[in-house]
C-alpha cells in the first residue's frame, strides 16, 4: 500500500493500491495500522516532512509496528561550491539581499510567502503543479516541471534567468542535484537549508536495503 499526503495534483502512478490524504494525526495513524493489520512501515516521505516522520515514529511505537526510514543521503559541498548553510526557511530569507537579487527558489510551493518580506528581489519558482491562485511574491517567474532534471537544462535555466542566488532544501538524491552542479559551474552561491531533526529510527539508503528488511530480494536492474 502506497500513501501520499496529497500535495501533488497528479502523483506518479504506482503498481500497488494507493491512498491519498492524511490519517488524522498520530491517533488516526495508529488506528489505521491496527485496522489494516500493517506489520511494516517504510517512511519514504521528503526529508523535510519532519512532522509526518515524527508521527510515524510515534504511531508505529504505539501500534508495535516495525518502521524504517527510506532516506537519501544529504548533499555535501565540494570544491568550487559557495554554500551558506542555514537552519530553516526564515534563516534563508535573512541571508538574501534586500533588493536586486535574482533568486532561484528550489523549495517547492509550501513556504513561498516567507520570502515576501523581500519583495524587491526577483524569484524564479520551479513547481510540479501550476499555481492555482495569486503568488505571494510580487516579482516572480514560474516554470512547471517534474524531475529528475539534468545539468545542461538547469544550467541553461539559471543562465537564461540571470540567477544570482539559489535557495534549496538539502533533500539529497540524484533527481534534483543538477541545480547544484549548475550553480557551481556558474559561480552562483547556494543558500542550503539543512534538514530538520526527526526522532531516531532505522535508516535505509537503497531499495535493496528496504527489500531485504522486508524479507524480499530485488534485481538491481529493477531498482
Amino acid at each position: 500500500m502506497f500513501s501520499y499526503a496529497g500535495r501533488t495534483a497528479s502523483p506518479v502512478v504506482q503498481p500497488l493500491p494507493t491512498r491519498v490524504g492524511g490519517f488524522g494525526g498520530v491517533e488516526g495513524l495508529v488506528r489505521y495500522l491496527q485496522d489494516e493489520c500493517i506489520t511494516h512501515v517504510v517512511d519514504a516521505t521528503h526529508p523535510f516532512a519532519a512532522q509526518m516522520s515524527a508521527h510515524a515514529v510515534d504511531a508505529c511505537g504505539q501500534a508495535g509496528v516495525d518502521l524504517a526510514g527510506f532516506e537519501r543521503a544529504p548533499w555535501e559541498s565540494s570544491g568550487g561550491d559557495k554554500w551558506f548553510h542555514v537552519r530553516d526557511i526564515a534563516s534563508a530569507v535573512e541571508v538574501l539581499p534586500e533588493e536586486g537579487a535574482r533568486v532561484f527558489l528550489a523549495i517547492g510551493k509550501q513556504n513561498l510567502d516567507a520570502f515576501s518580506v523581500k519583495p524587491a528581489n526577483h524569484y524564479l519558482l520551479r513547481l510540479v503543479d501550476a499555481p492555482t491562485g495569486a503568488l505571494p511574491l510580487p516579482d516572480a517567474s514560474v516554470v512547471v516541471a517534474r524531475g529528475p532534471f539534468d545539468v545542461d537544462t538547469d544550467t541553461a535555466l539559471m543562465r537564461d534567468h540571470a540567477i544570482t542566488h539559489l535557495v534549496a532544501k538539502n533533500a539529497g538524491g540524484g533527481g534534483a542535484e543538477a541545480k547544484l552542479t549548475a550553480a557551481r559551474s556558474l559561480g552562483v552561491p547556494v543558500v542550503m537549508i539543512d534538514r530538520p531533526n526527526v526522532p531516531p529510527r532505522r535508516i535505509l539508503r537503497t531499495v535493496e536495503q528496504v527489500m531485504a528488511w522486508l524479507g524480499h530480494s530485488v534485481d538491481p536492474s529493477d531498482a
